[in-house]
């Protein structure tokens, strides 16, 4: 996973004195609004599919599958196939339990803080 938080989105969380969970989360792992909604959506109704995900995000499927497909990137949520009595299958969604997903924020810093901080020491003495 990049470790690079967007320059705007870092500067905004540090000048907030009580920054939200969909601020920490859009910076630290470069995701959009849109993407966090459909986090929070998972953690409401786990096990959701698209088309549910869909129906309550008020979005298009399509939108919505790119959404889970960058938090599955992320880490911030996991999918399961589930055989249909009918025949077929469809996939259903749930988000990475909020614990877990703090963790991988306090992750995703420390290493973003590490880059950083070899980057620092990489500077020659006396360059401007």
């Amino acid at each position: 996973m990049a470790v690079n938080p967007s320059r705007n989105q870092f500067r905004e969380l540090m000048v907030d004195d009580e920054p939200t969970l969909e601020e920490v989360m859009a910076c630290v792992f470069e995701v959009q609004e849109h993407e966090v909604r459909t986090y929070r959506a998972l953690r409401s109704a786990p096990d959701s599919t698209v088309e549910e995900l869909a129906a309550d995000l008020d979005r298009d499927r399509s939108n919505v599958n790119r959404s889970l497909s960058t938090l599955r990137e992320k880490g911030l949520a996991s999918r399961e196939r589930r055989l249909l009595d009918s025949g077929g299958h469809i996939y259903q969604y749930t988000a990475t339990p909020l614990p877990e997903a703090r963790e991988l924020m306090h992750e995703t810093l420390e290493q973003w803080t590490a880059a950083v901080h070899d980057r620092i020491d990489e500077f020659e003495a006396g360059a401007e």
